[in-house]
């Protein structure tokens, strides 16, 4: 059996990358200050997903990608409360009209945030469980 295991992402400023993350619900569960290439990094995990957030920062890396290049997703129960929560924060969500439109079922519960690099998270209600490739994605 083959097991999807972690993504990486290179980051220009790991505590600021860290912190971020937390405050979607990641929990730093490892460090590592010098890798054996000379990166320092993070592991970061959600409760219940077995799949991890691998942060890298080298000081001698630009990070640079295409435009919408990637994003990561997380899955939800209750998207209204988890992004007040995330706004009250000082993260932006967007659409920026989701506090109108999700409620009245006009757009699908589906919102994002982007990290101190540029990486977009995207929000799913009720996706928190196991769920297909295609689930979320197809109308995305």
């Amino acid at each position: 059996m083959i097991k999807f295991l972690h993504t990486r992402i290179r980051v220009s400023d790991l505590e600021a990358t860290i912190k971020f993350y937390e405050a979607l619900g990641f929990v730093v569960t490892k460090r590592n200050d010098k890798s054996p290439a000379g990166n320092r990094l993070a592991f970061l995990e959600l409760e219940g997903s077995d799949h991890f957030l691998e942060l890298c920062y080298s000081p001698d890396f630009k990070v640079e990608f295409p435009e919408d290049l990637m994003h990561t997703a997380v899955g939800v129960d209750d998207i209204m409360t988890y992004c007040n929560d995330l706004e009250e924060s000082g993260i932006e969500i967007w659409p920026g009209d989701w506090r109108e439109t999700f409620p009245t079922g006009e757009k699908r519960k589906m919102a994002f945030v982007t990290d101190p690099d540029g990486y977009e998270v995207e929000i799913l209600e009720n996706a928190a469980g196991p769920a297909k490739a295609e689930e979320g994605v197809l109308d995305s």
